[in-house]
């Protein structure tokens, strides 16, 4: 008789154990179900308002971020790996590019870029992405420690003023950081870089 009854005794909590695991199972579905796409959105949005701080919506109407394209180009770019383009278009016609390069050469590693740039040549915008570079001296090119990444505004690069991509110290138009001109002068080199390479893909970029 006590044998019987812990059997039941068992096989009641197993069931009950089952159907836990069952319930427990379809809330953690549902609730996925319910969250991923509010996730993917929020993600979606920080990205977009990132890629507008260097290609401002005013210049486009089309969807950036669909309208996206992997390029491999490691001089240009400065790594091996594909790397995203986005397109920007006015209607249907070219209107810029939103590219991510890198600086190899920073002072304390890679240092990641996202660069806008206007159908036109013109540069509309460079943000740093990620460094590693030293604190209180090479981070000064991070937009909110100082307002030096914005000295690349409407820039163009010709075979005329190549030589003043370059800081100040190497005779060119830049600024340097004291004490730490190694970072600005990774980061010129890397636009510069990338500046080249829209310049002679041109509207093969868009296609």
């Amino acid at each position: 008789m006590k044998t019987t009854t812990l059997s039941t005794t068992m096989l009641r909590a197993a069931g009950l154990m089952g159907l836990f695991v069952v319930v427990s199972v379809g809330l953690l579905v549902a609730v996925n179900s319910f969250t991923q796409p509010k996730i993917a959105e929020v993600e979606r949005q920080v990205m977009l308002n990132t890629l507008n701080q260097v290609m401002p919506t005013r210049y486009y109407n089309n969807n950036l971020i669909e309208d996206m394209t992997w390029v491999t180009a490691p001089d240009a770019l400065g790594t091996t790996q594909p790397m995203p383009i986005y397109r920007a278009r006015l209607d249907g016609e070219p209107a810029g590019l939103v590219i991510e390069t890198i600086a190899p050469d920073g002072y304390s590693g890679n240092i990641h870029l996202l660069m806008g740039v206007f159908a036109d040549g013109r540069i509309a915008g460079v943000r740093v992405l990620s460094h590693r570079e030293t604190p209180g001296l090479g981070d000064k090119i991070e937009l909110r420690k100082d307002n030096w990444i914005l000295s690349f505004n409407g820039r163009q690069l010709t075979k005329d003023n190549a030589h003043t991509w370059a800081v100040k110290r190497d005779r060119g138009d830049f600024e340097q950081f004291t004490g730490a001109t190694i970072t600005p002068r990774a980061v010129i080199n890397a636009v510069k870089h990338t500046l080249d390479y829209v310049n002679l893909q041109g509207v093969r970029l868009y296609e």
